[in-house]
């Protein structure tokens, strides 16, 4: 292993005589620096970052470079102050360097004309990698199971997918062109500052470390009051997403007063947390103009000392001032931009903690396709829980036939609608095993095995466009003549022909234009148009009025002809020719078999579940039947 580089350079001797040295550095040393800038936040952000700017690298790499030029023409003025004040000035010469205003004029538009072509190029570069950050967001976001949104708040979601993207990408950029601009300006500024007076440039250069001291903590200050800011800006989404999706129920209950005070609440804390961040970061920039006072105060001071002394010419003075006043001045205002280069390290941090997670539920490396149901669905000791130590099913047990219909019913609560959300693996069992002819689905794909399920919820969520768009989700390219078929079967055929634009027909966010039945035909239409060999309905028909109920309900038996299905359904009459029915009680399969079976068992679940429903249906005080 070589553990030694050679490490040549050039040396002035004292007499000015040049010496080229060889050195041998130990390299672990040199391994050890590089572990160090390779273990800084802003080595690991940007190495993050690349794959998402090497695209781009080319036109990022140009706006970069260009910033160099608009920094360094900053010391053309600066420098250019000496021969003029010494010349015109001091010694009032006839042979005055006429040029250096048309000169400063000329650097000055080449500046103004690459600034725009740099901040172009960088809004440029910014907009293609935050689109692609948000595309990988929004992809990993489809990622994610089920119980992963149950958690979260829509403003939650927002925030950490389509906010945070654009608040790591656009400071990020923003604030690099400003700092590869500045060093540059403040290389050749330093260099002029030298070159005019090298006893002044200590002392400025001197100050100038001392103004940055302070930005060494300032991470720490800000970081737990913007977690906290992220956490509050997302209620505020969240607010105005169920003011939307409930303005119905705000309207019906009156509850404009009680969503303004939760609102104004809301607006309150998110006011005191940007107060508490002024408080820990505005001090930043007050305290460098101090710092920077004193250092141009100090020059002015020795630097006249240093005229009267003849040390430097008036000339020398006057550009070293001008030189020290343009280094200082954007210093002094660099507390706002390293305050936003944080934000956008920790929006990045964020970011890659989402990119960087693993759903709970996804395929196994080696998982096959599901071709197709050919024997059986089988549950085996099933247990599941949302919370931990809290289980919701208790050793399920349960062989539904390929062609079966299975009926869950039981009190509300109870764990139908889980058990049905298992076999899609919206939820992953907790124990026990779900098998398809045989074989564990968490060893099938994900894909195949959805694509072999069809699932009409209660309440199903259509997507805004138009019926056809949605229909057409369960099979894009669908033909006319199955879109027909589809229309017919679901009974939304006569529907669709009273509209004027027919299947063009736009439903609104939601199919807020459709009414309930009309949604629930479009959603059975779209499972129909699937074809999958499994069925699932999710009391597809409980929120329904009796008239609805009897369309929809038509729609269905069309839908369950020649498939595996598993139906869950509040009023018991309409499941009676199910082949079999399972009770569900606490988690539990209480008990199985035909309608004309369970009620044989005296004092059996299901036994006394129909009869208060049917109780309750032949009486006047109650129009609606008993939710099970």
């Amino acid at each position: 292993m070589i553990k030694i580089i050679f490490i040549i350079y050039f040396e002035y001797n004292y007499k000015g005589n040049i010496k080229v040295k060889l050195e041998l550095w130990d390299i672990q040393l040199m391994q050890k620096l590089w572990d160090k800038i390779k273990n800084t936040q802003a080595y690991v952000n940007y190495s993050r970052m690349w794959p998402y700017v090497k695209p781009y690298w080319f036109r990022a790499l140009l706006a970069v470079l260009i910033c160099i030029p608009i920094g360094s023409l900053d010391a053309v003025i600066a420098l250019s102050l000496k021969p003029y004040m010494d010349l015109v000035m001091v010694e009032k010469s006839v042979q005055s360097p006429w040029y250096i205003p048309f000169g400063i004029v000329a650097f000055t538009t080449i500046q103004g004309f690459l600034n725009y072509l740099a901040t172009y190029m960088n809004t440029w570069v910014g907009g293609k990698i935050t689109n692609d950050l948000k595309f990988s967001l929004y992809q990993k976001m489809l990622t994610f199971e089920t119980a992963y949104f149950d958690t979260k708040k829509s403003g939650d979601i927002v925030f950490r997918f389509n906010n945070d993207a654009d608040t790591a990408c656009a400071g990020l950029l923003d604030n690099l062109k400003t700092f590869v601009s500045r060093l540059f300006s403040s290389i050749s500024l330093v260099f002029v500052l030298i070159y005019n007076s090298w006893q002044l440039a200590l002392i400025a250069i001197f100050i100038l470390g001392c103004a940055f001291l302070p930005l060494a903590k300032i991470r720490e200050r800000i970081k737990s009051v913007m977690d906290k800011s992220v956490a509050a800006g997302s209620t505020i989404i969240t607010a105005y997403n169920e003011s939307f999706a409930g303005n119905r129920t705000i309207t019906s209950y009156n509850l404009a007063d009680y969503q303004k005070n939760k609102f104004k609440y809301n607006l309150n804390n998110i006011f005191s947390l940007k107060i508490k961040m002024i408080q820990r970061t505005s001090w930043l920039s007050p305290m460098m103009h101090v710092i920077v006072s004193i250092g141009i105060g100090i020059a002015i001071g020795y630097g006249s000392h240093l005229i009267l002394t003849k040390q430097i010419t008036s000339g020398n003075f006057v550009s070293f001032i001008t030189a020290l006043i343009m280094l200082y001045t954007p210093i002094k205002n660099l507390g706002n931009n390293f305050n936003s280069v944080q934000f956008s390290f920790m929006a990045i941090e964020r970011v890659f903690g989402v990119l960087e997670s693993k759903p709970r539920i996804q395929d196994k490396p080696d998982a096959v396709e599901l071709k197709e149901v050919d024997s059986n669905i089988k549950f085996e000791d099933v247990c599941f829980e949302y919370i931990k130590n809290k289980p919701v099913l208790k050793h399920i047990n349960l062989d539904v036939k390929k062609g079966e219909t299975i009926a869950l019913v039981g009190n509300s609560g109870g764990g139908k609608s889980t058990i049905v959300s298992l076999i899609p693996r919206f939820y992953d069992v907790t124990s026990g095993s779900i098998k398809i002819d045989g074989k564990d689905i968490r060893d099938y794909t994900l894909k195949s095995l959805r694509d072999n399920i069809a699932v009409v919820f209660q309440d199903n969520f259509l997507f805004s466009g138009t019926i056809k768009e949605n229909i057409l989700l369960g099979k894009q390219n669908a033909t006319d003549a199955e879109i027909q078929k589809a229309l017919e079967m679901a009974y939304l055929d006569e529907f669709v022909k009273t509209l004027k634009d027919g299947l063009n027909t736009q439903i609104g966010e939601r199919g807020m234009l459709l009414s309930g039945g009309q949604k629930q035909r479009v959603a059975i239409a779209r499972a129909f148009i699937k074809n999958a060999p499994v069925v699932i309905l999710d009391e597809a028909t409980s929120a329904l009025d009796n008239k609805s109920e009897a369309i929809v309900q038509k729609a269905i038996d069309n839908l369950m002809i020649d498939k595996t299905v598993f139906v869950i359904a509040h009023r018991l009459s309409t499941i009676k020719n199910a082949d079999r029915i399972a009770v569900i009680n606490e988690g539990i399969l209480a008990e199985l078999g035909t309608h004309d079976e369970l009620m044989q068992i005296e004092n059996g679940t299901y036994k006394n579940l129909y009869e208060m429903q049917f109780k309750n249906r032949s009486t006047e005080h109650s129009k609606e039947p008993v939710t099970v």
